[in-house]
Formats: C-alpha cells, sequence, structure tokens
C-alpha cells in the first residue's frame, strides 16, 4: 500500500499555507481524518503500524485525542488489545472517562502525525503519571523526518522533511499568502 498516493486520493494531503496545531506554519498538511474515514484504510495502516510490534509485549494502545484516536483503535485492534486515550482538560492532557492503567502497564502510544511530538509527550507524560511503563510510540506520519523525540523507541509508517516555520520567520507570510487553519472555513493570522 502506497501510504501518500492514499493520503493523496482521499484529499488528506494538502499544499498550501497552513496554521497547524503547534502554531507553526508550513506549506503542507496532512488532514489524517480523511485518509481514515474509510475503515478499511484505518485497518490496513492499524495493521502496518502493528506488524513493527509483532513479538513485543504490550497491553494495551493509548492515543492523545483527538487525532490518534482511529488510527489508536486500528493497531489496538490488530494486536488484539485494549485501547484507551488521553485528553486535555483545562490545557492539561490526561487519562479520563474512567480509564486507569495498572503500575507498570506496558503501553504503546500510537498518534496519526507527528510534527514536533508534543502531543505524544503529553500522551506519555499523563500515562507515566498514573504508573504505566510505554514501550513505544508510532505513527502515520512523520513531519520531522526523525527529527522529534519523544523519549521511547518511535516508529512512522511514512517520514517527511515538511518544512514549518515560527510565524515571524514564515516566508509564505513575509510573501503575503494568506495563512489557512485546517479544519477551519476561514483564513488565519
Amino acid at each position: 500500500m502506497d501510504i501518500l498516493e492514499k493520503f493523496r486520493e482521499t484529499n488528506a494531503l494538502l499544499e498550501g499555507h497552513f496554521i497547524l496545531s503547534s502554531g507553526l506554519h508550513s506549506p503542507k498538511y496532512l488532514q489524517c481524518a480523511m485518509a481514515l474515514q474509510h475503515p478499511a484504510d484505518a485497518a490496513r495502516f492499524g495493521q502496518a503500524i502493528a506488524e513493527h510490534y509483532a513479538g513485543i509485549d504490550i497491553e494495551t494502545v493509548a492515543s492523545p485525542a483527538i487525532g490518534g484516536l482511529v488510527i489508536g483503535f486500528a493497531v489496538a485492534q490488530a494486536l488484539n488489545v485494549r485501547f484507551i486515550w488521553t485528553e486535555r482538560q483545562n490545557g492539561e492532557m490526561t487519562v479520563r472517562r474512567g480509564f486507569s492503567v495498572s503500575e507498570g502497564e506496558r503501553i504503546l502510544v500510537v498518534e496519526d502525525v507527528i510534527t514536533t511530538g508534543g502531543s505524544t509527550l503529553e500522551c506519555i507524560a499523563a500515562l507515566e503519571a498514573n504508573g504505566a511503563k510505554i514501550v513505544a510510540a508510532a505513527s502515520i506520519i512523520d513531519r520531522s523526518n526523525g527529527a522529534a523525540d519523544v523519549g521511547v523507541p518511535r516508529i512512522s509508517l511514512v517520514s517527511l522533511n515538511v518544512p514549518s516555520y515560527p510565524p515571524d520567520d514564515c516566508p509564505m507570510c513575509a510573501d503575503g499568502i494568506e495563512a489557512i487553519k485546517p479544519g477551519s472555513r476561514t483564513a488565519a493570522k
């Protein structure tokens, strides 16, 4: 399966001037929700990630909400293990919705796209604060081309070198190109 081709087919790989959730600007945006809208595709991506962890003792897959939910579930299903997620409450990533983890529970953290690794790091911290042992992390796409450090071994199905810029250093802003925040209908500044 050509993952980037699937992203193009589903309009999940966009080109333009985008404001990422990290606040950085980029000429490319990966809208994984579009690539994961068909369960068969999500299952294939999940199986591909799960194959990297065959034979490794993983008890649970966890993902940061909202972006990691579909792929995290697909990986957990492929590994036949429990799936939980973390989410922000008052700006802080937490384990909620009645989920709990056991002391030393071996968890794989799964995201859709890693850019800086921030959401994955927050998810890991929330799980470790509750006693979990994070075995590894994974994503469909790694926008950092391997540079993002989340403190545990990490794989991705596709690694890209996509530039991202602080707004004050953004060449697209300097050229007067309007920035779009994906998911919104209007341009953002």
